[in-house]
C-alpha cells in the first residue's frame, strides 16, 4: 500500500504542503513545469531550496504579476496573502473551472474551497454563498491549493496519514482584525482532527488553507505507520524559528509484520439487540476493515437478558478503521480495549495441480519447531462435489496422493 505521511509538528499551510509534495518529485523541474502549465491567472511558480535549521527544504514561490503577493504587506505565519483580495466562492470556482487540470483534480480544488466556505460561514454567521474570501481568496492561495491537488494526484497514494497538527498559540492579525490562534475558520476546519498547542512558538502555525487540505485529503491521523520510506520532502514555511519550520512528507510502502510476533489489540463489546444475520454482516464488514479475527460468544446480561460478547483482534495500525467499522455496523455504544502479545506461525499457501488439471490450495504454517498443513475448505468442498465423495474421503485421498513435505527450515 502506497502511503503518504505528513508530519505537521510545525503546523500546516498551503504553501508548505505543496512544497513538501514537490520535494518528493523524482524530477522537481519537470513537476514545476507542469505546475506552470496549470494556468492560474497571472501566476508563475518558482522553486527555491532554503535552509530551515540546517535542513535543505523546498519552497514554492508563487509570483503574481512578477511579484510575491506578500512582499511589503502583512502576512500570516506561513503564507503570503494580500488583504485586499475579496472574492466570493462563485468567483473562486469560476477561476478553478478555467484551470488546465483534469476534471477530478479541478473538483478536488473546488472541494477544498467549499470546505473553507463552510467554515467561514459558521465563523461569520453568513450563508456560504455570501462569504467573501480575503487571504484564502488571493491568487497565490488558489495557486497553492491547485499545486497541492495536482501533485497529490500525480503521487496517487493509497492513503494519506497525518500527524496531530500543531496549531500554534497567541493571536494573528488578518482582514477581520486580531483573532485568537487557531483562527475561527481554522478551528472549525480542524473539528474531528487531532490538534494541539505546546505554547511555542507564538503565532499561527496552521492556516485555514492548510487545515482545509488536511481535512479533505487525510484518510487517518496518528503517528507514522510502519512503512518502508522511499522519498522524503521538506516543505518550508515563511518564517524561521528555533524549530525547523517545515512540513515533512514521507512516501513509501506500508509494511505489515505478518507471521512475526508482536502486539495486537483486542476489542470487546456486548450487544443484546442484534440478530444472527446482523452480527454475521457486521463480522464481514469488520474483517474488511482489517480485523484479524472476529468471534461471538453467547452471554447472559443484566436482568437475565441473553446477549452476545463480541471479541475483535486487530493490528494497532488497523485499530482506527476497525473501531469505526464496529461503531458503524453494530449497535454498541462503547467497547473495551487491551493490548495482547501475539505469537504466530509463518504462513503461506501452495497450489497443487490434480490429475484432471484442476487445482487445489493447501495452507502451510510453520515455526517453533512445528509444521502444519490444511486444505483450503472451499477448494476441498468443490472437489468433493465433483467426485461425489465425502469430505473425509476426499481429504484422505489427497493426503495419500499429495503428502505434505517434511519440516522445513
Amino acid at each position: 500500500m502506497k502511503t503518504l505521511y505528513l508530519d505537521c509538528q510545525m503546523g500546516a499551510a498551503g504553501d508548505m504542503l505543496s512544497s513538501a509534495l514537490l520535494g518528493l518529485a523524482p524530477s522537481p523541474d519537470e513537476a514545476l513545469a507542469e505546475l506552470n502549465g496549470i494556468g492560474v491567472p497571472r501566476v508563475v511558480y518558482k522553486r527555491e531550496t532554503v535552509s530551515k535549521c540546517g535542513i535543505a527544504s523546498t519552497r514554492i514561490a508563487v509570483l503574481v504579476n512578477g511579484e510575491e503577493e506578500g512582499a511589503g504587506h502583512h502576512t500570516h505565519h506561513h503564507g503570503h496573502h494580500h488583504h485586499h483580495a475579496h472574492r466570493s466562492l462563485a468567483d473562486v470556482l469560476h477561476i478553478i473551472d478555467g484551470l488546465s487540470l483534469d476534471r477530478r483534480t479541478r473538483d478536488n480544488v473546488a472541494r477544498v474551497y467549499e470546505a473553507v466556505a463552510a467554515a467561514e460561514s459558521r465563523a461569520h454567521g453568513q450563508p456560504a454563498g455570501e462569504i467573501h474570501f480575503h487571504e484564502v481568496g488571493a491568487m497565490d492561495a488558489i495557486a497553492d491549493i491547485a499545486a497541492f491537488c495536482h501533485l497529490l494526484q500525480k503521487i496517487a497514494p493509497d492513503e494519506v496519514v497525518v500527524s496531530p497538527v500543531h496549531v500554534g498559540c497567541g493571536s494573528v492579525v488578518c482582514a477581520h482584525g486580531a483573532l485568537p490562534v487557531p483562527a475561527p475558520a481554522t478551528a472549525f476546519l480542524l473539528e474531528g482532527i487531532p490538534s494541539y498547542s505546546d505554547g511555542a512558538p507564538v503565532g499561527e502555525l496552521c492556516t485555514p488553507t492548510g487545515a482545509a487540505l488536511l481535512k479533505c485529503f487525510a484518510t487517518s491521523f496518528g503517528p507514522q505507520p510502519l512503512m518502508r520510506v522511499e522519498a522524503i520532502g521538506y516543505g518550508a514555511g515563511a518564517k524561521d524559528f528555533e524549530r525547523a519550520n517545515v512540513v515533512r512528507a514521507l512516501l513509501g510502502e506500508r509494511m505489515h509484520c505478518a507471521a512475526s510476533d508482536g502486539t495486537v489489540c483486542e476489542l470487546e463489546f456486548n450487544v443484546d439487540d442484534m440478530t444472527g444475520e446482523e452480527l454475521s454482516y457486521a463480522s464481514n464488514r469488520i474483517f474488511a476493515a482489517g480485523a484479524k479475527d472476529v468471534s461471538f460468544t453467547p452471554v447472559l446480561m443484566k436482568k437475565g437478558r441473553p446477549g452476545t460478547l463480541a471479541t475483535v483482534i486487530c493490528a494497532p495500525d488497523d485499530r482506527p478503521a476497525v473501531v469505526s467499522a464496529i461503531f458503524t455496523h453494530t449497535s454498541t455504544l462503547g467497547m473495551r480495549e487491551k493490548a495482547c502479545r501475539r505469537y504466530t506461525l509463518d504462513r503461506k499457501t501452495e497450489t497443487i495441480t490434480l490429475k484432471d488439471g484442476s487445482t487445489i490450495r493447501r495452507k502451510i504454517a510453520q515455526g517453533y519447531g512445528v509444521r502444519k498443513s490444511k486444505w483450503e475448505a472451499d477448494d476441498l468442498t468443490a472437489l468433493a462435489g465433483r467426485t461425489g465423495m465425502s469430505l473425509s474421503e476426499t481429504k484422505a485421498s489427497l493426503e495419500r496422493r499429495h503428502p505434505a513435505d517434511g519440516l522445513k527450515a
